[in-house]
């Protein structure tokens, strides 16, 4: 994909002079051990100006390099020409022109000027131009726009907080996403897996998540230290009818030691601290007395043995017991967040 190629067919010779005096100086400026390794066929103008981009690493730039990986990515999105899709981090511009080719419009959000500039560099002048609309800024501070597909090569420093703020936006068919192998792992893990933990509990909630791809770590430029993986995520519908922010205090406790039986974990003097001073706001709220010799601890343990769940383990909890197990402590009065 020769994007960055000037072409020098029908160039005054002054000009020509000055564009190889410029190249000369931007070789110039390369490591000494880049040099000469240009490939048969691309101009010395292209060479040196990938070359002189530096990746930057706090916003996880790695772009996708291989034309069969994002060829697949966009085939597993099931794009429609009436599709609007959001692209984050959308680096030079490879996934973004293939999705542009399928879809009605592309929404790509990136936080690096250079970048933008580099897009807009290598869409200005296409067709493609007038259906990609560039946000530059960081999305987890944005609010999302309405779109259908969501399709992205995932900085990692945001994979997380990105994946919570899609799934609480809702409004899409799905989102094909590629994140570090160990992340989209732990995504789509199940009960009694090793990788099972609170995101898998927490992003299958809210979603069908299905591994799809396997991407090594030589795809890139630069290379990552390990290798990625796509997942495909479908929000459900209806979504469960609870209370997300108690959800998220129950799963915070049980997950902190997943390893451990539920009894051991609710023996903690914060968790009991905890529980105790929301029950007492509870009650309060209610109009509620109460009991006499109230014990917390108790009442904690005799919840865990009515729902059966003393001696279990979070690692092997499926969302459906712990929702049982969240609907059987707030029965008693009993709450995960004030």
């Amino acid at each position: 994909q020769h994007y960055f190629i000037q072409s020098n067919l029908s160039m005054p010779k002054v000009k020509k002079e000055r564009q190889a005096a410029t190249e000369r100086k931007a070789a110039a400026q390369l490591p000494a051990k880049s040099r000469g390794k240009h490939k048969a066929g691309t101009s010395s103008t292209e060479a040196a100006v990938r070359q002189s981009i530096t990746f930057n690493k706090d916003f996880g730039q790695h772009i996708l390099k291989n034309p069969m990986v994002v060829q697949s990515i966009v085939d597993k999105a099931g794009i429609k020409s009436s599709d609007v899709v959001l692209e984050i981090g959308p680096g030079t511009g490879n996934l973004t022109a293939k999705l542009l080719e399928q879809a009605k419009k592309v929404i790509a959000f990136e936080i690096d000027p250079r970048m933008v500039a580099e897009l807009r560099k290598r869409f200005m002048g296409t067709p493609l131009m007038s259906k990609l609309e560039i946000v530059v800024g960081d999305c987890i501070k944005s609010e999302l726009p309405e779109f259908d597909v969501c399709v992205a090569n995932m900085p990692y420093q945001i994979s997380s907080p990105f994946v919570f703020k899609l799934l609480l936006h809702r409004k899409f068919r799905c989102a094909v996403l590629m994140f570090q192998k160990e992340f989209a792992e732990r995504l789509y893990a199940k009960p009694s897996d090793k990788l099972y933990c609170r995101l898998s509990a927490n992003t299958q909630l809210m979603a069908r998540v299905a591994h799809v791809l396997k991407v090594g770590k030589n795809n890139f430029k630069p290379p990552p230290k390990v290798d990625s993986s796509v997942v495909r995520i479908e929000p459900l519908n209806p979504m469960p009818n609870i209370n997300f922010l108690e959800w998220d205090g129950l799963t915070r406790i049980v997950f902190t030691r997943k390893n451990k039986s539920l009894s051991a974990l609710f023996k903690s003097k914060s968790v009991l601290e905890l529980l105790n001073k929301n029950y007492q706001i509870y009650c309060s709220l209610n109009e509620t007395m109460v009991e006499e010799n109230f014990d917390i601890k108790s009442k904690v343990n005799e919840i865990l043995e009515a729902c059966g769940f003393s001696n279990t383990r979070a690692r092997t909890m499926s969302n459906d017991q712990l929702l049982k197990l969240l609907e059987g402590f707030n029965a008693h009065g009993i709450h995960f967040t004030s």
